[in-house]
């Protein structure tokens, strides 16, 4: 399953591990934050809704930071962004943990979402422009796995802060040491190059002056495009989010376990996620973009189903919470591939960077619409909802989004038109139309 690692060159490699490690510090700050919600809203006595409320403004920047950077990262390099995100909201995570209410903390978390949206979207097109067609699946979603081991590093930290530290400065604590693996990752990104893809694409807008801007991927021939991977994109990362986001405060109100123990719990469940993103990555190349993201939205339906509605206590709840992180979290790692192959290269990163940033942004919507919706008819029962409603349309837009699988990139600016045809198609079976277009 890993031999292609070995296929690797140095330079893929260096890439590979800086964007794995620069993922998972995004992940882990990310976490961070769901451990301390439901500590403030019992010491601040915050309502459901204004915990909504400060996770979608989160999230709401980091949708326009990550367009912002996208932006950026197609005029000045993908590499040199990277560097620029990570140090960003590791600083205002670290700065976090001084605020003294809601609103100081509400300002903070808003400048640190900036960061986060943009890590990705320079870190997804820097894997998929340098790491060759066969295994661009397989090693953009392989880094995607970074997420899952964010997430457990958070769950692990959380459980032992809070169970050492009184809670009223514990979370305080948590917050702080999100900045101490950011300056690791800045190491590890030092000897990081620009694709040669995006040397020549720049090149080629120096020559021609023809450089594209930002509503260029709203024009016409890459508007269809734009909105079904937004709306893809809505389906897997906002529901997924948004599940994530109020995991640990269903487990504490819902499940009544205490916040240390929910951190352990949710350690299950992410590490359900990092093979969820391993076999999603695998499947990417074996299966097809689309078969695979059907196949983990159909169980993620079902698992979500289970999850919130039937009565489960002790070792059931945590058993199914290893499918649940391998399904509903384990479903983005084919979202860096197939976006990178979607969008031509001149505008790749804005394009891929809008897509992945609305589904945050719409994600915070849920979040929000969750926290509203569990003051009427229970948690479990909102996220439910809010989920099924998400996956439906992910689903729906997999049906009409092109198969992309083995698609090579080249220095071109113009995009492919989706097609209706619904099954996986190989390389071969492209058109040479399709496939000179990337």
């Amino acid at each position: 399953m890993f031999t292609w690692y070995k296929e690797l060159t140095e330079r893929e490699r260096n890439t590979f591990w800086g964007c794995f490690a620069g993922w998972a510090v995004d992940a882990m700050d990310a976490q961070l934050f769901s451990f301390v919600l439901p500590i403030l809203i019992a010491a601040w006595g915050m309502s459901t809704a204004q915990a909504g409320y400060l996770a979608t403004a989160t999230l709401l920047s980091a949708a326009i930071g990550g367009w912002a950077c996208g932006y950026l990262a197609d005029r000045f390099g993908r590499a040199r962004i990277m560097q620029l995100t990570i140090l960003w909201f590791c600083s205002f995570t670290f700065l976090a943990g001084f605020a003294q209410d809601f609103q100081q903390l509400m300002f903070l978390r808003i400048l640190q979402g900036l960061g986060f949206g943009g890590e990705w979207a320079a870190g997804a097109v820097l894997m998929g422009e340098i790491i060759r067609a066969e295994h661009r699946g397989k090693a953009v979603g392989t880094v995607q796995s970074g997420f899952g081991v964010g997430w457990s590093a958070a769950a692990i930290l959380a459980g032992l802060v809070l169970a050492y530290f009184p809670q009223d400065y514990g979370w305080r604590v948590l917050l702080m040491i999100g900045v101490l693996p950011g300056l690791l990752v800045l190491y590890l990104r030092r000897k990081l190059e620009e694709p040669e893809i995006f040397v020549r694409t720049r090149e080629l807008v120096e020559k021609t002056g023809n450089r594209p801007g930002l509503g260029a991927i709203f024009q016409p021939e890459t508007l269809p495009t734009t909105v079904l991977s937004s709306l893809l994109a809505f389906g897997v990362i906002g529901v997924g989010g948004a599940i994530v986001n109020w995991l640990p405060t269903f487990m504490k109100t819902v499940r009544e376990l205490s916040p240390g123990a929910s951190g352990y719990y949710v350690f299950v469940v992410t590490g359900g996620s990092f093979f969820g993103f391993l076999a999603s990555a695998y499947l990417a190349d074996r299966l097809g973009r689309r078969r695979t993201f059907q196949l983990f939205l159909l169980c993620s339906w079902s698992i979500t189903i289970a999850y919130m509605f039937l009565p489960l206590s002790g070792w059931p709840l945590i058993v199914l919470g290893a499918p649940f992180g391998f399904f509903t979290i384990g479903n983005y790692a084919a979202l860096g591939p197939f976006f990178t192959e979607l969008f031509p290269s001149a505008i790749r990163a804005s394009g891929q960077s809008f897509a992945y940033n609305f589904g945050k942004a719409a994600g915070a919507a849920a979040v929000s619409m969750i926290g509203i919706l569990a003051q009427h008819i229970g948690l479990a029962e909102a996220i439910g909802l809010v989920a099924l409603l998400g996956y439906s349309i992910a689903f729906a837009a997999t049906l009409m989004l092109p198969e992309t699988r083995g698609i090579q990139l080249s220095s071109s600016y113009e995009p492919s038109a989706p097609r209706s045809d619904i099954g996986a198609a190989s390389p071969q079976g492209q058109t040479p139309a399709l496939r000179a277009r990337r």
